[in-house]
């Protein structure tokens, strides 16, 4: 897995989430090991339930455990000042006038309804690297804009 980058919230909302699968996954083993006293396996409803959500839960422990281990904390990266980057905020205005302001952040914790947009989203890849001032033609699915970049400060 690449890095993924993570602000310091989005990181102790991960390690938060961790705590009760692995609990989870404690009362599980205990179920299957319950119902693998109760005899004939291929019958057991209850027994073909634990183990299915328990692969699940252990599937998610790994993948959260994955992500923390190559987290990088965008709280603690060098931002190049007025520059587009992840961690940004960055102010534009499209071709219309319209203004509009985005944090740019890691897939995890994107929301575009609330101004987090990933850094892998097409608009954000289009402005990665960009300076105060410039212009940036983006590829967007509903057909290439134009964006004025007038601000890109640490979120």
């Amino acid at each position: 897995m690449g890095d993924v980058f993570l602000t310091r919230a989005g990181y102790e909302k991960l390690l938060s989430e961790l705590e009760p699968l692995k609990k989870q996954k404690g009362q599980l083993s205990q179920d299957i090991a319950e119902a693998r006293e109760k005899g004939d396996l291929k019958e057991n409803a209850e027994y073909h339930s634990a183990k299915e959500k328990l692969g699940e839960v252990m599937s998610r422990i790994a993948k959260i455990q994955d992500k923390l281990e190559s987290a990088k904390l965008i709280d603690d990266l060098e931002l190049p000042k007025g520059q587009v980057a992840i961690g940004c905020l960055v102010r534009l205005k499209d071709d219309e006038g319209e203004e509009l302001s985005y944090t740019l952040v890691g897939e995890d914790e994107s929301d575009p309804a609330e101004g987090r947009l990933s850094v892998y989203s097409p608009l954000a890849q289009g402005l990665l690297g960009k300076k105060v001032g410039e212009t940036a033609t983006v590829e967007l699915p509903a057909g290439p804009r134009r964006f004025k970049i007038l601000a890109a400060n640490p979120a």
